[in-house]
């Protein structure tokens, strides 16, 4: 007897219902739907069989367009029909619905998951499709920068690529359609990606229980500047070191080694729905980390297949080439591997991988007993300068009152982005900085200037 699987379903006797399920079995991997054979795989016999087998064909090409084979099947005396479904190349609906058998239950799609099927299908996927309006010179000279770094050394782009210009560049990054930037391109290279994709930025928020927000996080820009800025934070601001000797010599570790936690970050990164609207978000406690990706599993992984060796499928793969071709990941979908094997050496626990609504990645730790509480924690985390960001932006003011368009190009970009908004509102609410106009806080003219707190602040 064919046990129930993912590509076999048994039905006791036919109902025309069931053309959903081949409709889901056309749209994943394929199937057979047993007609004859209860839930308990005893045979049955199927109703009618020999009307089945002259009627189903016709009904199945009439309403799916495809034409199965459909056979009859002793089992001990009793007929079993089977219809035995082939994947099918293009989408198949329903009566105007798609189905999708990811498993051993049918799916209806809808919304982002129905999107992204139909984009597979026709072998296109969410961030390979074209921009109008925008050109290379829109993009970010620091985000090419940055990758140029990271590239530089690698065996993976000649040499002669790193010395290109931005637009030879782009272009054998394979980021352009038909004359125009592909939507990877702007999340990789622009510093303000979420004029065109809500939610593209990082949350970081450090916990002091489930419900109470010590404080809060939020790192914007090209997805280079918040793959660095968001580890620097976590490791910097959020996560405390343990402190040991050997003798004379200071010893600290972290609870997450650095390649453990870098590799986290770039896998939510690379594997986030830019279509969701949601940020990925980061919540931080005294013994415990855990990241949120608001990405989606290819349909038929589990969370577990995620730690145990898979062939890699990105649902960004054109951002995925471009972080490979600088060297930042590999490709053949080790990215869960390298994070265990990264906690391994370092005797640190593994995290736990859990899918709901998204990828939850979750790190929890033992704190030693002589480490110092939580509210030495907060009192010292909350007294230094919250990003490499922040630090520029003080750097900049000691030169006197700067508006943001001034302190955009002291930082190397074009124009204020999101991020910048965002520290220069941080920044003023914690007194380091003040507005010139205070009675006008949205004038064309305003300026900041540093305070004497900023100043004790930069020092720190």
């Amino acid at each position: 007897m064919t046990p129930e699987t993912h590509l076999v379903e048994w039905k006791e006797s036919w109902r025309d219902d069931y053309l959903r399920w081949l409709c889901g079995f056309a749209n994943a991997d394929g199937g057979t739907l047993i007609i004859g054979r209860n839930d308990e795989g005893v045979a049955v016999g199927a109703t009618d069989a020999e009307r089945l087998l002259v009627d189903l064909p016709n009904k199945i090409r009439d309403t799916l367009g495809i034409i199965p084979p459909v056979r009859a099947v002793d089992a001990k005396g009793k007929m079993l029909v089977e219809i035995e479904v082939e994947p099918s190349p293009t989408p198949i609906s329903y009566r105007g619905e798609y189905h999708f058998r990811p498993g051993s239950t049918k799916q209806h799609l809808t919304g982002n998951a129905l999107s992204a099927f139909l984009l597979r299908k026709l072998g296109r996927h969410r961030d390979n499709a074209p921009v109008p309006g925008v050109g290379i010179r829109d993009l970010s000279p620091i985000a090419f920068k940055r990758f140029k770094e990271h590239a530089k050394g690698g065996d993976r782009l000649p040499p002669r690529a790193l010395s290109a210009s931005r637009a030879e560049l782009v272009e054998r990054l394979r980021l352009t359609e038909a004359g125009m930037l592909k939507r990877a391109a702007l999340l990789l290279f622009h510093e303000d990606p979420e004029r065109w994709f809500t939610g593209a930025y990082v949350k970081i928020g450090m916990f002091r229980s489930e419900s109470d927000l010590a404080f809060h996080d939020e790192v914007h820009g090209d997805l280079f500047t918040q793959m660095e800025q968001t580890v620097e934070l976590l490791r910097t601001k959020y996560m405390v070191a343990w402190i040991s000797y050997r003798g004379l010599q200071r010893l600290e570790a972290f609870p997450i080694p650095r390649e453990a936690l870098r590799e986290a970050v770039l896998n939510a990164l690379i594997h986030k729905d830019y279509s969701s609207g949601t940020p990925i978000q980061i919540r931080v406690y005294r013994n415990k980390l855990r990241i949120w990706n608001p990405g989606q599993l290819p349909p038929t992984w589990t969370a577990d297949k995620l730690l145990q060796p898979h062939d890699s499928r990105p649902p960004n793969p054109d951002g995925a080439n471009t972080f490979f071709r600088a060297g930042l990941i590999e490709a053949w979908g080790r990215g869960y591997e390298k994070i265990r094997d990264a906690c391994h050496e370092a005797g640190a626990r593994a995290p736990e991988v859990e899918f709901d609504g998204g990828v939850r990645l979750l790190w929890q730790w033992r704190i030693p007993d002589d480490t110092v509480s939580s509210s030495q924690v907060e009192s010292q985390v909350e007294s230094q300068v919250g990003s490499p960001v922040e630090s520029q932006v003080l750097a900049a003011l000691l030169a006197g009152p700067l508006g943001k368009t001034e302190l955009a190009r002291a930082l190397g970009r074009n124009r204020p982005s999101g991020q910048l908004h965002e520290v220069v509102r941080r920044l003023v609410e914690r007194g380091a900085i003040t507005p010139t106009i205070p009675e006008k806080p949205n004038s064309r003219l305003q300026k900041y200037r540093l305070t004497a707190a900023g100043k004790r602040l930069r020092r720190t």
